[in-house]
């Protein structure tokens, strides 16, 4: 996204998460419910390609592929922060927030303070919604625009990160975007932020054999995402996480699936983790 509006590659998919968000939320039985998504999306449609049929294409592939992983995902990183926050964590951070509307949303317990990092610009165009909505944080919310690949960790503690208190951190749909390298440093600069009793949430995944991420890559209309997939540590996040000081408990799309209600779709092929430092 620059500041013409135009939403391509990673932020492109931010608003297709979006979308996938404001679907859920107008269902009698929705999992969550996001308020301002409906609004990102309305606001990025006439950006979001040249042709509206193309972006209409493509939010409808997106859906058939990941809507349902997507939904999942919010209600598990949904119920795994409010459980950090009320064991103790008073400190959030969101990587690559996105558009990410969970300090407005959710209902936290005094005292917390949430960060928010991704891109300028994309960070430009949520703070631009958000205030045409009126939005009012439920807890102390900092917006750090910051590209990952840089000094994050630097500008995170000179925005107020209090390295000896636990961090509750989320790594939601960030990993699959980086090498193994890129993974394993992002990785290794959060453990080197986390007090005991910090914990971290992100998915895991194969991606070799991953049959969901084989079918978007075959899908011509998922292309300018898939490119931009370089994998992660894939299979080897889990152990990796153990030798680095986090004790991991791991659960798949199918269990989550049953635990909430929506048993019987394909997605036992993604995983997801929480970690609780040592």
């Amino acid at each position: 996204m620059d500041t013409g509006n135009r939403v391509t590659g990673v932020s492109r998919t931010a608003i297709g998460v979006a979308a996938l968000r404001a679907m859920e939320s107008r269902r009698p039985d929705a999992l969550f419910v996001d308020p301002y998504a409906e609004a990102f999306v309305a606001e990025a449609m006439t950006s979001i390609a040249e042709d509206p049929a193309v972006a209409a294409e493509q939010l409808d592939q997106a859906m058939r592929l990941f809507g349902l992983h997507i939904v999942l995902r919010t209600r598990y990183y949904d119920d795994y922060l409010l459980r950090a926050a009320a064991a103790g964590c008073r400190q959030v951070v969101l990587l690559a927030a996105g558009l990410d509307t969970r300090a407005f949303r959710l209902d936290w317990p005094d005292g917390v303070r949430l960060f928010e990092l991704d891109l300028p610009d994309l960070l430009d165009y949520k703070e631009r919604v958000l205030a045409a909505q009126r939005a009012v944080a439920r807890c102390a919310r900092t917006v750090l625009r910051v590209d990952l690949r840089d000094d994050w960790p630097a500008r995170l503690v000179e925005a107020g990160l209090r390295q000896g208190e636990p961090t509750a951190w989320l790594i939601e749909g960030l990993l699959v975007y980086l090498s193994a390298d890129e993974a394993a440093r992002l990785l290794s600069a959060v453990g080197d932020l986390s007090a005991p009793g910090s914990r971290v949430a992100c998915e895991h995944r194969d991606t070799a054999s991953n049959p969901l991420l084989a079918r978007a890559r075959a899908t011509p209309e998922m292309d300018e995402v898939t490119s931009l997939w370089k994998g992660g540590l894939g299979e080897d996040l889990v152990p990796w996480l153990g030798r680095h000081g986090w004790r991991v408990e791991a659960v798949d799309g199918a269990e989550l699936a049953e635990a909430y209600g929506r048993a019987g779709a394909e997605v036992d092929f993604i995983g997801f983790l929480t970690a609780v430092r040592d």
